[in-house]
Order: C-alpha cells, then sequence, then structure tokens
C-alpha cells in the first residue's frame, strides 16, 4: 500500500465512515425483558440489572480508562442474577468521557477555522467576570490556543453570502493543518446558522483532505450569538476524538461478550445509538447526571406536590436539579468549566461536595470542603488504599452513619481507625477539640454547600422549595437529604429503592431523543407562519432522520422568544400549527412565572426548536422486603439536634417490608448507599420499596409494623 492509499483509507474513518453506518443502526429495538444501565462516576461505577421483575444491582471502582469498569460491573451484576452477559437484550450507558476531558483538558489537539478577523473570539467572549468583586479573577484558558487558530477570507451576513470562499485557500490550510498534527477542527464562520453555504464548502474540503473529525457549527449548533456558537462547536471538535475511541472500543468489547451495543446517554435526558454520539460528541456532556434526573421523574410521582428537588450526592460532587409535572427541567445555557456549551440539556447545578470531597483548612482558618476530590484511587482515608486526607466519607464514618460492619458496594470493608486519624490530623489543624467536632464540622460545611446550591435552583428561579419533595439518591445523597430538607423547611423526603444506582435504573427508563435549533430573528407580528413552518419541516426532518422508530416518535416544537430589546430568551411550546397569539400568551404567562412581571411590549421570535421522542419502557421490578430487617444498633451523631451521641436502630433497607414504619433516629443500609433517618423524621416504605420520608408531629420511639 502507498502513502496515497494509506491517507485515503484513514481519511474515510472520522466522519465519512460514520455516516455509512446511519441506516443500519436505525434498527427498531424490541421489547426488552433483560435490560441493563451502567453509569460511570467518579469514584465508582454503578449498575442497575433487569431480569423480568427482579432488579439486581452493583457497584464497582471507577477504572481508567472506563470501560474496564463497565465490564467488569456488568460481569458482577450478572454473576448476581445468575445469567450469561449474552442474555442481556438492551443495554444502556452514561459516561463521563467528555466532561472529565473538559475539566482536566486532557481533549485533543484541537484548531479553529473561521472568519477572516474573528479569530480572537474564542478568547475575548463576553463582558462577563467569573467574579465580580474578584480584581484578580482569570477566565480561563481558550481550549484552542491562538496559534491553532486559522482565518479564511469569506463574508456573510444573515441576508447571505457576500464573499464566497477560495476552495484554493481551503486546500491549502488543510495542507497546513496536516502538518501541525492536529488531532480535530472546529470550524465556525460569521453567520453560518443563517446560510451555511461558505461554512459547508470549508468543511467538504477539510473533510476530505484531512483525517481526522471536523465539527462544523451549523451541524452542531445553528443558532447565533458568535461566542457561544464558537465555543460550543470547538468544545465538540475538542472532545470528539475521545468520544469515538472510548463508545469504539466499548462496542468492541460489548461484541465479543456478546453483548449488544451500548445505548448513550445524552446531556439533554434522551439516549441515542453509538453512532450518532460519535457524530455529535458535545451531546455527552453531563451524561451521569442527566440519568439520574431521569431516573427521579421515572420512579417518584410528583402529582402533589410543586415539584421534585432531585438531589444526587456521589463520590465527587453533588448534582441538583428540578423536576416538574414529571419532566425533568432543561437549559441551553450551560457551563462546563468556564466554557459556554448551547446544546439542550438537562438543567443540572453542580458542585464539588461529593463523599469523597476533601475537607481542608484555608489560610483564614475556616474549614472548607470540596472542590478537590480524593477520587477512586486512593478514595477517603476509611478505604484504606493509602489516602490520608479527611473527607465527607470519614466524617460520616466518624459520626457513626456508617458503621465498621458496612460493606460499600456490598464488598468493600471500612477502615475506622484510618477515618478517625484522618479527622484527627483536620481538628489539630482548624484548632478543633477532637476527631468528632472535625466530623460535625465537615458534615455542617458539606451541607451548607449543598444547601446553597438547592437554594439557587429554587429560590432564585421564583420557586418555593418548602412546595417540593426531595428525591435523594446517589451513594451519599440519602446520608445527608433529609438534614437539608431541615435547613430548607422541605417536608418529604424520597428515597427510591434503587437509590444508590439511581442514575443506572434511570437508564432502562430513558426515552430516545433528539434535537435541532436554527436561528430565524423576526419580528412575531410581522412573522410568515408559512415561513416559520417551512423552518419546521426542515428541523422536524432532521430530528426523525436520528430516531430508530419514525412510526413511534412524538415531536414536540418550540420557540425561543423575548421582548424586543432584551437580551435573553424563554423558551415556549409551539402547536402543530404556527398560532401567533397562543405562542404571545404563553411567552407571557413564562416572562411572568419567571420574572413576577410581563410587558405590554412587540415580541421577537429569536430560534425554533424541534425534539423528536422515541418513549421508552419503564422498567417494572418488584419489592421483596422479608420485614426481618433489623440488623441491631450503634451510637450516631446528628449535629444541631441536640443530646448526642444517639443510640440508632440500623436496618436492612432492602428486607424491609412494603408498609413497613420507621421513626427516627434510625439508620438504614444498602449495599451501594446507605440513609439516615434523623430524629423527629419518620420513614415509610411503599409497595415497590421507595422509602418516604417525612417530619414527624413529635419525636417517638423507633418502631417497625
Amino acid at each position: 500500500m502507498n502513502e496515497t492509499d494509506a491517507r485515503d483509507e484513514r481519511i474515510e474513518t472520522p466522519d465519512e465512515q460514520i455516516n455509512a453506518n446511519r441506516t443500519e443502526r436505525r434498527a427498531t429495538p424490541e421489547t426488552d425483558d433483560t435490560r441493563i444501565g451502567v453509569d460511570v462516576g467518579g469514584t465508582f461505577t454503578d449498575v442497575a440489572l433487569t431480569v423480568d421483575d427482579r432488579l439486581v444491582t452493583a457497584k464497582v471502582p471507577t477504572t481508567d480508562p472506563q470501560q474496564l469498569g463497565v465490564l467488569e460491573g456488568i460481569r458482577k451484576a450478572c454473576e448476581r442474577a445468575s445469567i450469561d452477559p449474552g442474555e442481556i437484550d438492551a443495554f444502556a450507558h452514561a459516561m463521563t468521557v467528555s466532561v472529565n476531558a473538559l475539566l482536566e483538558r486532557g481533549g485533543a489537539k484541537t484548531a479553529l477555522v473561521t472568519t477572516e478577523g474573528f479569530r480572537d473570539v474564542l478568547e475575548i467572549g463576553r463582558q462577563n467576570r467569573p467574579d465580580l468583586y474578584d480584581l484578580e479573577a482569570e477566565k480561563p484558558d481558550p481550549l484552542v490556543p491562538r496559534q491553532r487558530r486559522y482565518e479564511v477570507a469569506e463574508r456573510t451576513t444573515t441576508d447571505g453570502v457576500e464573499r464566497a470562499v477560495d476552495p484554493d485557500e481551503i486546500r491549502d490550510l488543510a495542507a497546513s493543518l496536516r502538518e501541525s498534527d492536529v488531532e480535530a477542527v472546529a470550524v465556525c464562520l460569521l453567520h453560518a446558522y443563517a446560510d451555511s453555504e461558505n461554512e459547508q464548502v470549508v468543511t467538504e474540503i477539510l473533510r476530505e483532505g484531512l483525517a481526522v473529525p471536523v465539527s462544523a457549527s451549523h451541524e452542531v449548533l445553528a443558532e447565533f450569538r458568535e461566542f457561544e456558537r464558537t465555543s460550543t462547536t470547538t468544545v465538540d471538535a475538542y472532545v470528539r476524538p475521545a468520544i469515538d475511541r472510548y463508545v469504539g472500543r466499548l462496542v468492541d468489547e460489548a461484541e465479543d461478550a456478546e453483548i449488544p451495543a451500548p445505548r448513550i446517554m445524552q446531556a439533554n435526558g434522551g439516549i441515542a445509538d453509538p453512532e450518532t454520539v460519535r457524530e455529535h460528541a458535545v451531546t455527552t456532556t453531563l451524561s451521569g447526571p442527566a440519568a439520574g434526573v431521569v431516573g427521579a421523574a421515572a420512579t417518584v410521582d410528583d402529582a402533589d406536590v410543586e415539584g421534585l428537588v432531585t438531589f444526587d450526592m456521589g463520590g465527587t460532587s453533588s448534582d441538583v436539579s428540578l423536576v416538574r409535572d414529571g419532566q425533568a427541567e432543561r437549559t441551553t445555557d450551560a457551563e462546563i468549566a468556564g466554557l459556554p456549551i448551547r446544546t439542550p440539556m438537562v438543567d443540572v447545578n453542580t458542585v464539588g461536595a461529593g463523599g469523597g470531597s476533601i475537607a481542608w483548612v484555608d489560610a483564614g482558618g475556616a474549614l472548607r470542603v470540596g472542590p478537590r476530590s480524593s477520587g477512586a484511587e486512593p478514595g477517603p482515608a476509611c478505604y484504606g488504599r493509602g489516602g490520608t486526607e479527611p473527607t465527607v466519607t470519614d466524617a460520616n464514618v466518624v459520626l457513626g452513619y456508617i458503621g465498621p460492619e458496612t460493606a460499600l458496594g456490598g464488598e468493600m470493608t471500612l477502615d475506622v481507625e484510618a477515618a478517625h486519624d484522618a479527622l484527627e490530623r483536620l481538628a489539630d489543624e482548624a484548632g478543633l477539640e477532637s476527631a468528632l467536632e472535625a466530623a460535625r464540622g465537615v458534615y455542617r460545611v458539606a451541607n451548607a454547600t449543598m444547601t446553597r446550591t438547592i437554594r439557587a435552583v429554587t429560590v432564585e428561579r421564583g420557586h418555593d422549595p418548602r412546595e417540593f419533595a426531595v428525591v435523594a439518591f446517589g451513594g451519599a445523597g440519602p446520608m445527608h437529604a433529609a438534614a437539608l430538607a431541615d435547613s430548607l423547611e422541605v417536608d418529604r423526603v424520597v428515597v427510591p429503592r434503587p437509590g444508590g444506582v439511581l442514575s443506572a435504573f434511570g437508564l432502562l427508563a430513558a426515552d430516545e431523543s433528539y434535537d435541532a435549533v436554527r436561528t430565524v430573528g423576526v419580528d412575531l407580528n410581522r412573522a410568515e407562519p408559512a415561513e416559520l413552518e417551512s423552518v419546521y419541516d426542515d428541523l422536524v426532518a432532521d430530528v426523525l432522520a436520528d430516531a430508530s422508530d419514525r412510526d413511534a416518535a412524538e415531536v414536540e416544537r418550540a420557540a425561543d422568544c423575548r421582548y424586543a430589546g432584551q437580551s435573553f430568551e424563554l423558551t415556549v411550546p409551539v402547536d402543530e400549527s404556527f398560532d401567533a397569539d397562543a405562542v404571545a400568551e404563553r411567552f407571557h404567562a413564562a416572562h411572568e412565572q419567571a420574572y413576577g412581571y410581563a410587558m405590554d411590549e412587540s415580541l421577537e421570535v429569536v430560534n425554533l426548536r424541534a425534539t423528536a421522542t422515541v418513549p421508552g419502557t419503564e422498567p417494572t421490578v418488584r419489592h421483596e422486603g422479608t420485614g426481618d430487617a433489623r440488623l441491631g444498633s450503634r451510637d450516631a451523631h446528628f449535629p444541631g439536634t441536640g443530646v448526642e451521641p444517639r443510640e440508632t436502630t440500623v436496618y436492612d433497607r432492602d428486607r424491609l417490608a412494603s408498609g413497613a414504619s420507621i421513626s427516627g433516629p434510625a439508620i438504614l443500609e444498602q449495599a451501594e448507599s446507605t440513609t439516615v433517618v434523623p430524629p423527629n423524621w419518620d420513614g415509610e416504605i411503599l409497595a415497590d420499596g421507595t422509602l418516604v420520608m417525612s417530619r414527624a408531629a413529635n419525636e417517638t420511639e423507633v418502631s417497625e409494623r
């Protein structure tokens, strides 16, 4: 094979080979009896397996590369269920590959191609400061340094192409990019959202001449706002090689194990086939947190409350979101590591306070928690893997919430003495009397951080948290949820039965979902319905092209609107036939709900959106509590509740029968998580194994019916 042949063979790989598989991959999924969901977190990889109506779970340490832990988790879950991996009918997966690449700056060596005079848009960004009063605040460095940002002579306006691109210039550019050994290219020309002709020419020539993936803004985000569009397109290019490698390896190894190809959770809360996410890598950011919110919406009924506050506390962070009317709230205005990403995603607020978050003392002597984490290796001191720094998990051990006999993940035993030693050193540094005092401080500081995050998604958005229920999940979420609810005056906390692995369980309930957007920028009163309908037809065709079952797909249309002169938009639903009066009425109502007022001003329709959803099938699992659930008791400390320590009854959560009633203080243990029922709280096990905790009218003795 000569050099030209070899280059041609490589050139097909990133884009053309993926596109060649589009028709083959659209097979309609059948109804599946044996399904598995695997969610990769910062510390643990969680697995939920349904075999008929049985639920089997597993938790294994997250590995690098991640697919090793994924396959080990699948093997372990299948072993517990006494089935062979080849008997699995469907495999859904959430991962952290893309978000890790952004947080750790471990993505591809990326080049940016843009319009002449605009290569610094990515670095200039917006005038917003990361911290208004910090004179030394610094914005994150752009993903693409200036020497790898290339300009081309062309000009497109919102009315169309004024200066066509020169194909020879682009061929020369391709040669320069080959010499610079870039691993991915982002193309973002000025106003390509309005007319993509020039950008299409550039993209096609670069794809023909390069053996690396090329991301084009008109394919990634056909939406105005130059900086955000450039940032989103660059993120897509930056993480695409990592996603392509990881998903490709996982597909191959799943095939070798006779497991179905994984369907990947996207940030919008819907799953997609492997080839789709390899084409649109940016959609995989916050994949895992989205799965958890989907799981909460699928397992908890919000009919008698204003909505649900989902609280997912894992090993490295805590994620908070809202569910209203059974649907996870979404946003198109998100940032990860200071980088704007405008693709639709579940609206998740993340804070660096998880079970593995490290406690430390700042220069002023104040106790702090996070954002640095011990991760899976070495992990908290109590894991006995060489970790020596104090973490939130170590504090929970010292407080008695996690006992010496507790086996995390059903297997990992704890080193209680190591946890005490770590907190003792922290106490010395902070000037506290004992490890117990340090543990109380760590617990309170972590809770205060998470309470602020919940306020950010409720109070700061015009919602009263007292009218919501908190849904707690993740390995550490159920341990802290009631204390957070107390501080927010929330009366109800719900812990689903698979709470320790709810993100993995949520994968089993997820729909397929695909989104498309296009900027139109018209005055609502002057808009031509026929022209808007034509745009909607194109958007609907785009999203249906990715759906595995076009006939089963449900299409929703929406519009981003604003009052004339505003610089922000609100998204409102649009009927099958565009009705300007209905759109205006919905926008006024949405504006009043969000900001407390509506105005008698003209409206602008900025963007049109379409979403195609192929409904999934929620798994049905039975709860088999035996009623013989009491494991014993131990002393536990409950900061701020008065008398300490308190003798606290410990239960096996999985053996609690439907209808069982628990009065705090109590601790409910599962292999994947521990739930703390504080004093003055009651709990009841529902028919499906869900635990509902509520504030007790008065403190009573621990009892079980």
